[in-house]
């Protein structure tokens, strides 16, 4: 399988470079996985396609600021840490520019002091393991100091900070958004849940490497990043029942598919835990529980890609998105929805 089967060419301008005033205002482009007619429509009208006794799985997860703008204590040089990754006693890997002013001893400072840092190591792929020192709760400070990680696609400055997380957001230790639940308000959840549509809520930490692009030619040779999940026991539960009736798993993102895929047991039920994940879902995976996604449209030759054609079929995924092309929809983080079905 070639990563060159999942390019489409797709216009710059159609970048979503902020986000609907609207939440629930976004396009939807509904895809019927056994046909490959695609309908549009918009996302308030989710529920329509949505059945009493479905379950609905979210990511909770909750973006931290992880952008800090800082300098070297010696010489007053600029320098950007994006944080990745919380190890422990304040060690973070991290991803710092420029990486050449960062070696091992390398002092930092935030906030005219008000978050200082040391570079511990250089591990893989020239990433920094970083120790950082404070008085007080590092959350807040971190809130009083960075800035939301938008992926580099997006060339605006984002105006609310609030509006890179979904309205459920919880657990903090994203790098990124799940992006797909950018377009759910309370109200329309709240609709939702009283149609009779279960609501599980589970938790993976997005890493920056969702935006890595695949460098290898054969798909399969793809190594695929690490990213920390949880599942309670409740939102177990939640799930098992709908699948045991007979009811549809309806993944709100490809996230929150990563995550009750990693869960799954041999016995097609959700197992409550905690753990690193690293599974890479393409055309040819078997799903143990999801039924249906809400997702937003990918980059060319990206695992997002893979992974909505591996429930879809290729042809048909990239049938649809021409089609998103040629009607003019809204891609990326901030763009409009697509719904598998």
């Amino acid at each position: 399988m070639n990563v060159k089967d999942f390019y489409f060419d797709l216009p710059q301008e159609l970048i979503a470079q902020d986000p609907l005033e609207d939440r629930s205002a976004s396009r939807l482009l509904v895809l019927n996985k056994e046909t490959g007619e695609v309908t549009h429509k918009h996302f308030r009208d989710i529920k329509e396609y949505l059945k009493p006794g479905d379950c609905l799985v979210i990511n909770d997860t909750k973006v931290i600021p992880a952008r800090l703008f800082g300098t070297k204590r010696d010489t007053g040089a600029k320098i950007e840490v994006l944080l990745l990754k919380r190890r422990e006693n304040d060690i973070w890997e991290t991803l710092v520019k420029p990486g050449r002013k960062a070696r091992p001893g390398t002092e930092l400072e935030f906030g005219e002091g008000l978050l200082k840092a040391t570079v511990v190591d250089v591990i893989d792929e020239g990433n920094r393991l970083i120790q950082f020192h404070y008085d007080g709760i590092f959350e807040e400070i971190l809130d009083q100091l960075g800035q939301m990680p938008l992926p580099p696609y997006i060339t605006h400055q984002l105006k609310d900070k609030d509006r890179y997380q979904t309205v459920y957001a919880r657990h903090q230790g994203s790098a990124a958004a799940p992006t797909a639940g950018l377009h759910f308000t309370r109200e329309l959840l709240t609709e939702i849940e009283e149609m009779g549509v279960e609501i599980a809520r589970v938790t993976l930490h997005v890493g920056l490497g969702t935006f890595r692009p695949v460098k290898t030619e054969n798909v399969l040779d793809h190594h695929m990043h690490s990213e920390f999940y949880m599942v309670e026991e409740s939102e177990a539960q939640k799930v098992n029942r709908a699948k045991s009736s007979g009811c549809r798993i309806i993944c709100v993102g490809t996230t929150s598919c990563r995550t009750i895929e990693s869960a799954a047991g041999e016995d097609g039920l959700l197992k409550a835990g905690s753990g690193w994940t690293e599974i890479f879902i393409y055309p040819g995976y078997q799903f143990k529980l999801l039924d249906c996604l809400i997702t937003n449209f990918h980059l060319p030759e990206s695992t997002l890609v893979m992974l909505v054609s591996a429930l879809a079929g290729r042809e048909q995924v990239l049938s649809a998105y021409g089609e998103a092309i040629k009607e003019r929809y809204r891609f990326f983080s901030f763009g409009d929805a697509m719904l598998v079905i």
